[in-house]
């Protein structure tokens, strides 16, 4: 405690009352409102507010005004950049280098690096470009990755190999990325072959649009790829007519159809299954395996094996080995892990399950080699590696405490000041790009310091975030927190609830950000929706419950854990159910469990759930409670017995038999 108060004594002051943002900010924005008097600014942080909005919604007359006020801000890069923002499409390369030059090596300076480089790249200025990506720390934009490689190729340089590993995410696409894949087929470097795959890849992510301009590069009529994606069912009425363009445009239409009817779908390629070429047969099975497997069919098996030799997607190279984990066959999961593109087959999920199909061939020396180079991960995947290695999983040896003097450097940081002075006006976005800028120049020692900053100044998920990135010093106490802990242990004690699951959810789903709301209207600590609360708190009999209730601590403790707790009782005692239960509703995992057609290992279900982001959390929830219980227990864990074995609706867990 007396090490906190210090801390606090060496942070940045700043004010935490936020109550008197401008109104304006709440409501939609007008120009009339954030051009009124700075008579109607109560701090120089509520203009700079109005500024940020107005410079958000590109009202160029008003961040002007705003920035006439705000000339001795303390935070004058912001107020720059706001300013350039609005005219970045007018700007001279003279004023954004004058920028670039006063705040050099700055966050901001980078974002606007950024945000410049989208319009350099949309004007065509590849000599203006290919000066300034260089210098773009972040290099995290999708479209100025697709520019730089367009300006290669305007360049005569061979960019094809590197443009298809990228052009995988058709959602990420814009501007930057349709005019790359363009310009490489006009000029050659890119087939019809590598568009139809594009084309087949829009039409499994609904990327209507990108469809569209891939359809104009093919000179096949708008009509014709809206009726193949949105009506497929009216293609497939009759036998496919010839033609390359139509016997592809059929089996783009198949892969939809499968979305609704994969048994449907099946059946009319088995029709005409003469019609088509081999590889033709192929990559229709192969679009219809991916929709039935995302099902979780068991007839999803024997279409990938009669995919052999489709050209697959990223989603389908991984469905295909989560089809054969399912249902069993190790040949088929070792197969399609090694037919894997390279960036896939070195994550460590398909490294640790190709580690299990060899170790089921008796290889065990390669599969123990696998095991080895992910174990060390602190990741569910590195858990799973360890315990194949006949380890458990512990918590490392305390690390020495921060101390004062070596805290004194950070607290005075000029970027964590920043970040700090975002975060307290509740602008978290600003806040976390400062405060990770500042990470990426601290040893693994320093983290921990920034971490025990974070603490002090209560932004426990920032010190949970930054502890995390540390590699050779591991301070559990800060990746793993126990706040509220006395409040916490009567409410799970009281149910019978394992505490440290109810922590692993808390820290994935909110991080210890007690205010947090999600984007769909969770709430709270351990993300509530207005309707679960209200519906716990009635069964709970927790009288007079209003909706502002579920942001007080204990009331959401409260109904967050009575809530998994019903789950959990619904879903047979299993964590790996309940959990995807809190994420995505107790109906889906009813379900996913009803289309088992034998038990399964608890990873196997986790890795086979059809919801992306229920699969990262289902993953993310029980490693964190398996660290939590052998931080609670004070001995070493089985993530394995926490995940135990799901079966079939019908079956108990004491009947099932895994080989």
């Amino acid at each position: 405690m007396l090490l906190q108060k210090k801390i606090v004594g060496l942070t940045l002051r700043v004010s935490l009352q936020l109550g008197l943002v401008m109104v304006a900010a709440l409501l939609p924005y007008s120009p009339a409102l954030a051009a009124k008097s700075i008579k109607s600014f109560v701090t120089a942080d509520d203009r700079f507010m109005a500024l940020r909005d107005a410079a958000m919604h590109d009202d160029a007359e008003s961040v002007q005004e705003h920035a006439a006020a705000l000339s001795q801000y303390e935070i004058p890069s912001y107020v720059d950049y706001y300013v350039l923002r609005t005219k970045i499409r007018s700007a001279s390369a003279g004023e954004m280098k004058a920028f670039f030059a006063k705040y050099e090596g700055s966050a901001i300076a980078d974002r606007l690096r950024n945000d410049w480089l989208l319009v350099l790249g949309r004007r065509g200025d590849w000599d203006t470009f290919d000066a300034q990506y260089p210098q773009f720390v972040v290099a995290d934009d999708t479209q100025l990755k697709c520019y730089a490689l367009l300006s290669k190729a305007v360049k005569q340089q061979k960019v094809a190999a590197e443009a298809r590993n990228l052009l995988t995410a058709p959602r990420d696409y814009a501007d930057g990325c349709n005019s790359l894949v363009a310009y490489l087929f006009e000029n050659g470097q890119f087939s019809e072959a590598d568009l139809w795959g594009q084309m087949r890849m829009a039409a499994e992510n609904s990327a209507m649009p990108l469809a569209q301009r891939l359809g104009k590069l093919l000179s096949i009529p708008e009509k014709n790829i809206t009726q193949a994606i949105e009506k497929p069912a009216s293609l497939l009425k009759k036998a496919p007519e010839s033609g390359k363009v139509a016997h592809e445009l059929y089996l783009i239409a198949l892969g939809r159809a499968a979305k609704a009817d994969p048994d449907d779908a099946a059946e009319t390629l088995s029709q005409y299954s003469a019609k088509f070429t081999e590889p033709e047969r192929a990559q229709g099975w192969a679009q219809i395996a991916l929709q039935t497997a995302q099902k979780l069919k068991p007839e999803a098996l024997g279409y990938w094996q009669r995919a052999e030799g489709a050209s697959l997607s990223q989603e389908g190279y991984q469905w295909r080995v989560r089809t054969a984990l399912r249902e069993g066959d190790w040949r088929l999961v070792k197969s399609a892990i090694a037919a894997m593109p390279a960036n896939l087959k070195s994550e460590p999920a398909w490294v640790y399950w190709y580690g299990r199909a060899l170790a089921n061939e008796g290889k065990q020396e390669e599969a123990q080699a696998l095991f080895a180079s992910i174990a060390e991960q602190m990741h569910f995947y590195g858990q799973l590696a360890l315990e194949e290695r006949g380890q458990k999983i512990g918590v490392p040896v305390a690390v020495k405490p921060v101390t004062v003097e070596e805290l004194a450097p950070l607290a005075s940081n000029l970027n964590l000041q920043r970040a700090l002075k975002f975060y307290a006006m509740n602008l978290r976005f600003e806040g976390t790009r400062e405060w990770n800028w500042e990470l990426r120049k601290l040893n693994d020692r320093q983290h921990l310091v920034a971490a025990e900053l974070a603490r002090a100044n209560n932004m426990l998920d920032r010190m949970v975030s930054t502890s995390d990135r540390t590699k050779g010093e591991l301070d559990f106490n800060q990746r793993f927190p126990t706040p509220f802990n006395e409040n916490m242990y009567k409410t799970t004690q009281a149910l019978g609830v394992d505490m440290a699951w109810v922590y692993g959810l808390i820290r994935q789903e909110s991080r210890f950000i007690m205010n947090a709301k999600s984007h769909v209207g969770a709430s709270g600590l351990m993300q509530i929706m207005p309707a679960t609360a209200r519906y716990v708190a009635k069964k709970i009999g927790l009288g007079n419950f209003v909706p502002e209730q579920v942001n007080d601590i204990e009331t959401n403790i409260a109904l967050g854990t009575n809530y998994l707790n019903m789950v959990l009782t619904d879903l047979g005692g299993s964590q790996a159910l309940a959990s995807a239960a809190y994420n995505a509703g107790p109906g889906r995992p009813r379900a996913w469990r009803a289309s088992l057609t034998r038990p399964v290992e608890g990873a196997i279900f986790a890795e086979t759930i059809p919801f992306s982001e229920t699969r990262g959390y289902v993953k993310n929830v029980l490693s964190n409670a398996t660290y939590y219980a052998a931080i609670f227990e004070k001995k070493p864990q089985s993530l394995k017995a926490r995940l135990g074995i799901v079966v079939p609706k019908g079956m108990s867990a004491s009947d099932a038999q895994l080989p």
